[in-house]
C-alpha cells in the first residue's frame, strides 16, 4: 500500500460498473424477450447460461426440508440469532401516519402504506448469501409487505445453496424462484405466467444485473446501483496495526475493484500497517483478489491533525468507516458522511455484514454524501389525504383561485369556485 501526506484529492472514485454497448445490448435482448415470452424466455436464458433445464422455476417444500435437515445446527442457530438481530434493529425504523385535524372539521394526514410485493434478487454462482436474504427480507417484512419473492440462480445441480434456502425458512419465506441473472430482474419486473410481477427489486448482483436493475427502474422500484466495497479505517497511534491490516483486507477480499483506505495521524501505524497487510495477505484465501484492489484501490493518507482526518473522511463519504481512535464516540460524533459507521477495536466492519442487526446493504461511491442504507422506508410508501369542510373552502377558495389564475391555469381556479353552498340547496 501506497503511504502519502493527506492532499484534497482523496477519492473513493473507481470505474463505475456501467456495462458496455454489447453487455447493455444483451440486457435489452433479455428484457424484450421475457415481457414478451414469459417463461419460455426466462427458460432458455436459464438453460444458455446457467446451464440448467428447469421444468419448474419454483422452490418446492420438499427443497427446503431437505436444506435444512442437513444444515449445520449451530450455523442454524447463529443465522437465526444474527436474524432476531436484525430484525429488532429494524422494528425501531417503524413510523406511524398521522392526522392534523382544523377546529372547522377539515384535516390533513399522512399515511403509510407498505408496498405490495418486493423481489429480492440473491447471487449465486460459486457462493452463498444467507446474510443477503437476511438484510432484504427483514426490513420489508417489518415494513408489512405482503408478499416477498426470492429468486437466485441454482448451481449445475439445478439447486439452491442450502444456506439460503435456510435463511430463507428462518424468515418464513417461501415464494422463491431458481432463476437468476437479467432474465429473473425481467421476471420480477414483468411478471411471467409463474412469476408475478413485483413493485420493487432490491439486493445485489453481477453486472448484467445492475444494468437490468437500471433499464426497469421507473416500471418498477429498485434498491440502488451499488458500486464494489470500500471501507475507510480513521486511526490514531492507539490502533493496533494487525487489527487495522485485517479490518481493510476484509473489504479488499470482496472485488479487485474494491477500495480499501487508511486515515490516520500516526506515521508509525501507517508504516505498520503497510507490513501488516503484506504478511496477511500472503495468508489470505483471496489473495489475488485482495492483492490487486490493494495494489490499485488501497491507500495510506498521513494527516497532521485529527480535525483534518476527519474532514478527509467527511469528504470520502465511504460505505464503510471505523473510527479507530483514543476518542473513538466523540471523533463518530463528527462524521456527518458515511453509510455506517463502526467505533471502536471490536466494533470490526464484518460485525455490522452479519450480526449486529443494521443492514449491510449501503450507498457507495461517495454516494452516502445524500443517501441511506436499506431500510424499513424502502418498502413503504406515503400518501397524502385531504379533507376541506365546507367552512375551509369558503375562507380559502379565492385565495386558491388567485395562485391559479398567477401561474396561468385558469381551469384549476374555476374547479374550486365551482362549489357553492346554493347547490346543497336545490
Amino acid at each position: 500500500m501506497q503511504i502519502t501526506t493527506l492532499t484534497n484529492e482523496i477519492s473513493l472514485k473507481r470505474p463505475l460498473e456501467s456495462g458496455n454497448e454489447q453487455q447493455l445490448a444483451v440486457v435489452r435482448e433479455v428484457l424484450q424477450a421475457v415481457r414478451e415470452q414469459g417463461d419460455a424466455a426466462v427458460r432458455a436464458y436459464t438453460e444458455k447460461w446457467d446451464g440448467v433445464v428447469h421444468d419448474s422455476f419454483r422452490v418446492t417444500k420438499e427443497e427446503i426440508v431437505e436444506a435444512v435437515t442437513g444444515f449445520d445446527p449451530q450455523l442454524l442457530q447463529d443465522l437465526s440469532e444474527a436474524a432476531a438481530n436484525i430484525r429488532v434493529y429494524h422494528e425501531e425504523q417503524k413510523r406511524d401516519g398521522y392526522k392534523l385535524p382544523m377546529a372547522d372539521g377539515s384535516w390533513l394526514a399522512q399515511r403509510i402504506i407498505p408496498l405490495d410485493a418486493v423481489g429480492l434478487y440473491v447471487p449465486g454462482g460459486s457462493a452463498a448469501y444467507p446474510s443477503s436474504v437476511l438484510m432484504n427480507v427483514i426490513p420489508a417484512q417489518v415494513a408489512g409487505v405482503k408478499r416477498i419473492v426470492m429468486t437466485s440462480p441454482a448451481g449445475k445441480d439445478g439447486k439452491l445453496p442450502a444456506a439460503v434456502l435456510v435463511a430463507a425458512h428462518i424468515l418464513g419465506v417461501t415464494e422463491i424462484y431458481k432463476v437468476g441473472g437479467a432474465q429473473a430482474i425481467a421476471a420480477l419486473a414483468y411478471g411471467t405466467e409463474t412469476i408475478a410481477a413485483v413493485d420493487k427489486i432490491t439486493g445485489p448482483g453481477n453486472i448484467f444485473v445492475a444494468l437490468a436493475k437500471r433499464e426497469v427502474f421507473g416500471e418498477v422500484a429498485i434498491d440502488m446501483i451499488a458500486g464494489p466495497s470500500e471501507i475507510c479505517v480513521l486511526a490514531d497511534d492507539t490502533a493496533y496495526a494487525d487489527e487495522v491490516a485485517a479490518d481493510l483486507l476484509s473489504q479488499a477480499e470482496h472485488d479487485v475493484l474494491a477500495c480499501a483506505i487508511l486515515i490516520t495521524t500516526s506515521d508509525a501505524l501507517a508504516e505498520a500497517v503497510v507490513d501488516e497487510v503484506e504478511k496477511q495477505l500472503q495468508k489470505l484465501p483471496r489473495e489475488a483478489i485482495a492483492r490487486k484492489s490493494i495494489e490499485n484501490f488501497g491507500h495510506i493518507y498521513v494527516a497532521e491533525t485529527m480535525v483534518e482526518a476527519i474532514h478527509a473522511v467527511n469528504a470520502l463519504a465511504p460505505e464503510h468507516l471505523e473510527v479507530v481512535t483514543e476518542n473513538a464516540e466523540a471523533d463518530a460524533e463528527k462524521i456527518t458522511h458515511a453509510g455506517a459507521i463502526f467505533i471502536g477495536r471490536f466494533s470490526s466492519e464484518p460485525v455490522g455484514d452479519y450480526f449486529a442487526g443494521t443492514n449491510h446493504v449501503l450507498p457507495t461511491n461517495s454516494t452516502a454524501r445524500f443517501a441511506s442504507g436499506l431500510n424499513v422506508d424502502d418498502f413503504i410508501k406515503r400518501t397524502s389525504v385531504v379533507y376541506y369542510s365546507e367552512k375551509t373552502w369558503a375562507r380559502n377558495a379565492q385565495k386558491i383561485a388567485r395562485l391559479a389564475r398567477m401561474e396561468g391555469l385558469e381551469g384549476h381556479a374555476r374547479a374550486v369556485e365551482a362549489r357553492g353552498w346554493d347547490k346543497g340547496e336545490e
